[in-house]
């Protein structure tokens, strides 16, 4: 096997969920696993993780059918975007689909009755993110087409998206709900750890989002079975948000969506980047190391080769800023990342060939290496490419 790799602990991911289940009890849990469930390999973690999950969450309907195809059972929402012609393969595959407008609602109940196939739907509310599905205000005639579809479309659910619910770190204990900040209780100053304007925005949408319930529940009785609302900040900060179900990303991956968020549940990271060292040398004062010489000894220093570049999701971006772990001691990466491998400088040091050297995890949060490359810890577990195996440990080998 390749000497870079990425280490994923299921046992991790597990407790993680448990920890999530027990705080939002009896609110279902979706489990998102797209993107390649965050960067930690989809192969891997949805066999396992499946059985404990009540629903699963992917962006495409891509990442819908190949869970199909390995073997994936539980219900699986296509939350992203659809385009009309995608319409078939929700049948073929039992795919949920995010009814993000009336026209796609149309669309897909004419299908449904011309080919007598059903297809669950969850009607897609825009509270405040303006990405997709129909605004609150526009919401009642998407309700209504949805009460009058064929006898083979079933309204499953109805579901918002948060667009701030990561920066609401609330004085104290999570609020209950009936706690739950008011736009009064905002403006008068008694929440003051984030601004302002950010907290207004979120429980803004979670008025709005009640105001679509409340009509849905006027023209049916009674109303969708699963209502949806909080990602893994909203899980973490806004309880009233929970309704039927959460929707933790990141959470569930053992990482909080801000840094400075209250941590109301405990969760720990399941992935750790590791590789070998490959080559080892001592570089002399003034020789530069590697493209652009960008980066030189000012002593004699002994410089390890790490095979993982910018291919492999180590951003070129982290030149010069990064650290490595090796033998449980921190070290400098110097000079320009390369496509396949990195340097870095081990002092004089007795670092040899075939060492274990830690890129994350073990020390190393993904937070850190988001500081360094000047993005967030979503983009740095997406960005780890396909040609980094994927090792899974504590549930199934």
């Amino acid at each position: 096997m390749r000497p870079t790799y990425l280490e994923v602990n299921l046992s991790q991911l597990k407790q993680n969920l448990d920890n999530i289940r027990a705080k939002v009890a009896p609110a279902k849990v979706l489990v998102v696993l797209k993107a390649n469930a965050y960067g930690h390999g989809v192969d891997g973690v949805a066999p396992f993780i499946a059985p404990f999950s009540d629903y699963i969450g992917v962006a495409i309907v891509e990442e819908g059918i190949h869970l199909r195809k390995m073997g994936i059972t539980k219900p699986i929402l296509v939350m992203g975007g659809t385009l009309r012609e995608q319409l078939p393969d929700f049948f073929e595959h039992d795919l949920t689909l995010a009814a993000s407008s009336l026209d796609l609602l149309a669309a897909a109940d004419q299908l449904a009755e011309s080919t007598r196939k059903r297809i669950k739907v969850h009607l897609k509310i825009d509270t405040g993110m303006e990405r997709i599905g129909v605004r609150e205000y526009e919401a009642e005639p998407l309700i209504e087409k949805s009460l009058a579809c064929s006898q083979f479309m079933k309204v499953e659910g109805i579901f918002t998206h948060f667009a701030n619910s990561e920066v609401m770190s609330l004085r104290g204990d999570a609020l209950s709900p009936k706690q739950s900040p008011n736009l009064q209780e905002i403006a008068s100053g008694e929440i003051q750890e984030r601004p302002r304007n950010d907290i207004v925005k979120s429980s803004l949408q979670l008025e709005r989002f009640q105001e679509v319930l409340s009509i849905y529940e006027k023209l049916s009785e009674p109303h969708p079975a699963i209502r949806h609302m909080a990602n893994s900040g909203a899980t973490l900060s806004l309880p009233e948000s929970y309704y039927d179900m959460v929707r933790p990303g990141v959470l569930f991956y053992g990482v909080y969506p801000a840094r400075n968020i209250k941590k109301t549940i405990e969760v720990k990271p399941a992935m750790t980047w590791k590789s070998r060292v490959v080559f080892s040398k001592v570089t002399q004062p003034g020789r530069a190391v590697s493209y652009g010489s960008l980066w030189q000894p000012e002593a004699e220093s002994r410089i390890a080769t790490v095979p993982c570049g910018y291919a492999d999701g180590y951003f070129r971006r982290i030149t010069n800023q990064g650290r490595v772990v090796i033998n449980g001691k921190s070290y400098p990466q110097v000079g320009r990342v390369c496509m396949d491998q990195f340097m870095v400088n081990i002092g004089m040091d007795d670092v040899r060939v075939g060492d274990e050297v830690t890129l994350m995890g073990g020390g190393i949060a993904p937070e850190e290496l988001a500081d360094w490359v000047g993005t967030n810890e979503y983009e740095v577990m997406t960005n780890i490419s396909a040609r980094v195996p994927r090792v899974f440990v504590g549930g199934v080998q």
